[in-house]
């Protein structure tokens, strides 16, 4: 009987073992794509390696995240970092910072764990008359509580989703502002080459209508003459 119980123990240690060593794939997929040269113009590692940050977000999550993840969703991605305890460390870009999350140090990512909203714990059994009202102010201190974290996080995740779409809405504004220059530009050759082809064509530099006509000139003073 001891026996069994010593296996059971060293099994559920096993198993537990081989829980924690084991990195969430969220984890490796995101340091395998950070880790690769070939995407440093959209995501790479800051100056010292403590930190990763997301260069181009638009092609991030339209060319590396389906790939990743099966979704494209820059949000998502970000609420997922935020469950790993990762931190936003720049207001002028996107870079994320977590303690155990640095370059050359992939064996740190089995020690970080997803946070939980909060613990479950077991209901207490009560007699159905014993202190009853004291028993609903607790429940309802408990769900406001609950009510006010969840707000919490409901707020800080949007902020964060419009801090990505701000990003983003900038983004489409350069590309519409560069895409009407191009346009313009190219209305302004247009004009430019029919004003040469009304003015007829060039002859190393001159106008042969304005050569024509000089030696016109000089035929009537040779004819005067």
């Amino acid at each position: 009987m001891m026996m069994e119980v010593c296996d059971h123990d060293d099994q559920k240690g096993l198993v537990e073992y081989v829980r924690k060593a084991s990195a969430s794939p969220f984890l490796v997929k995101t340091y395998m794509v950070v880790e690769d040269p070939a995407t440093d113009e959209v995501i790479s590692w800051n100056a010292d390696g403590t930190a990763f940050i997301v260069w181009q977000t638009a092609e991030f999550a339209r060319d590396l995240l389906p790939t990743l993840f099966k979704h494209s969703n820059f949000s998502s991605f970000i609420r997922q970092l935020n469950t790993y305890g990762f931190r936003k460390v720049s207001t002028s870009r996107w870079e994320f910072s977590n303690d155990m999350f640095r370059k050359g140090e992939k064996d740190q990512l089995c020690d970080i764990r997803r946070r939980r909203a909060w613990t479950n714990k077991p209901p207490k059994l009560l007699d159905h008359h014993q202190h009853q009202s004291d028993e609903d102010q607790r429940s309802s201190s408990t769900s406001s509580s609950s009510d006010y974290t969840s707000l919490i996080c409901e707020n800080k995740r949007l902020r964060q989703e419009n801090e990505v779409l701000s990003f983003e809405l900038e983004t489409a504004k350069k590309k519409c502002k560069q895409l009407l220059e191009l346009v313009a530009a190219c209305e302004g050759n247009a004009e430019k080459e029919e004003e040469n082809r009304d003015e007829g064509p060039m002859l190393f530099g001159v106008r042969l209508m304005e050569v024509q006509s000089g030696i016109g000139k000089k035929r009537k003073r040779v004819e005067v003459n």
